[in-house]
């Protein structure tokens, strides 16, 4: 068992102090009749276990004589026969190095018991409603003994915003899981080049991820691909992935895969054809150019507004060399002119989520980036058809998204450079 998993829940119950944490993993969720979509874990869970079998919970227990308790299923050989093997408390408690481990089926009865005095119940509150009233049904339970002397929590507290912090930074660990998964997802995006010719259908193309992902261990796509040729490249989230690839158009495609539960994003835009037109280049080269200066931004000790703030004062600035924008540069940041063309941030959070956890803000004010954090930067350019724009760019959107690692010394480490993203080299590739 990775030593990583029991150093992140001796971590949370120091901060715990005498409190104590109930997470559960994710449920089973019915997909139609008697059918299940493919189980996920819940992200918190599996960030403090690395177990994957659903009907789990994890109790973490602070103060002085911190422990782990696992609620699990039973051993049931009937149901293995049907639905695969299971650990059991015994097994999965050795496989976790937790102090205790229980049938998820005892945890009525044990659960009561394991608040008793303890001065805040830290977990997950709103995501799941019935999930709140099993722990107000424990907390109500363990109110009616006060007359045993047995004092109940006082404070019921989301215990997310103490984890996210602790899964903003990404460790030793995590960061190789996550430099797989994007070399995994970089190489899909290049057999799609490569695949991509006029005529076939965008589901064609997203076929091409969905193989590669699971003939390399992939469990899943870390989110719903989209393959946008044409006009449904200007909308962001486009998901359809139905329609003809047509010669002269560009294809956007969005597409990353998930590997041992952490996510990778990347987009590529790229013709159709194998060659950019005039207009396609021009707008191209502005968002390379964007996200060139976006790049040089994602350093140590700039804030995390740096990188979007030099990606849309190369935008603004080409707009207005393209006369798709009006005016000077500091007109149209104010105004925010170039958001008819750019209308979303140049980055998120990556991690266990494609979006991942995590402030943007601390107290009011963009936070500074630190070593260890992991972003996309993705800049893009969006420009649907209309009477005041020029017909050369109508139906023109390009987004160049890759996922970046906040170094230590200075800069950042850009995980997913095995997709290709230069004209040259596209058009090269696609040539061959």
């Amino acid at each position: 068992m990775n030593n990583q998993f029991i150093h992140r829940r001796t971590k949370l119950a120091e901060n715990l102090q005498s409190g104590i944490a109930v997470i559960p993993t994710a449920k089973e969720v019915i997909r139609n009749k008697d059918a299940h979509f493919p189980y996920r874990f819940d992200s918190y869970f599996h960030y403090l276990t690395g177990f994957g079998e659903p009907e789990s919970v994890i109790v973490i227990i602070g103060g002085k004589t911190p422990s782990s308790i696992l609620f699990c299923r039973g051993k049931n050989k009937e149901k293995e026969i049907w639905n695969g093997f299971r650990h059991g408390p015994e097994a999965a408690k050795n496989l976790l190095h937790c102090d205790e481990a229980y049938s998820i089926d005892e945890i009525d009865q044990i659960l009561p018991q394991l608040i008793e005095n303890k001065d805040t119940i830290y977990t997950p509150l709103g995501i799941d409603v019935s999930w709140d009233q099993q722990i107000m049904g424990w907390l109500n339970q363990t109110r009616s003994r006060v007359r045993e002397g047995i004092a109940a929590p006082e404070g019921l507290i989301d215990v997310r915003g103490m984890l996210d912090e602790m899964r903003l930074f990404k460790d030793p660990s995590e960061l190789d899981t996550m430099r797989q998964a994007a070399k995994i997802s970089a190489e899909a995006h290049v057999l799609a080049m490569t695949a991509t010719k006029p005529g076939k259908y965008e589901y064609a193309i997203e076929a091409e991820f969905l193989y590669h992902f699971k003939k390399n261990g992939s469990q899943f796509p870390a989110y719903t691909s989209i393959v946008a040729g044409g006009k449904n490249a200007c909308v962001l989230h486009y998901i359809e992935n139905n329609a003809v690839l047509n010669d002269g158009d560009l294809l956007l495609i969005d597409a990353g895969c998930e590997l041992n539960g952490y996510a990778s994003d990347i987009t590529r835009t790229f013709p159709v054809n194998g060659k950019f037109s005039g207009p396609q280049k021009a707008i191209y080269e502005l968002v390379l150019a964007a996200q060139s200066a976006a790049i040089d931004a994602t350093s140590a000790g700039n804030s995390w507004q740096a990188p979007h703030d030099a990606a849309t004062k190369v935008l603004a600035q080409g707009f207005i060399d393209l006369k798709l924008c009006h005016g000077s540069l500091d007109k149209v940041l104010e105004n925010r002119e170039y958001f008819r063309y750019y209308m979303h941030r140049t980055g998120h959070w990556l991690g266990m989520d494609v979006h991942d956890v995590g402030n943007y803000k601390i107290d009011g004010e963009w936070r500074a980036l630190e070593p260890g954090m992991a972003l996309t930067i993705e800049p893009g350019c969006y420009i649907s058809s209309a009477p005041d724009i020029p017909e050369q760019f109508w139906n023109i959107g390009i987004r160049i998204e890759d996922d970046a690692v906040v170094r230590k010394d200075k800069g950042c480490e850009i995980i997913t450079s095995g997709a290709p993203k230069t004209i040259s080299d596209i058009e090269s590739l696609m040539s061959n």
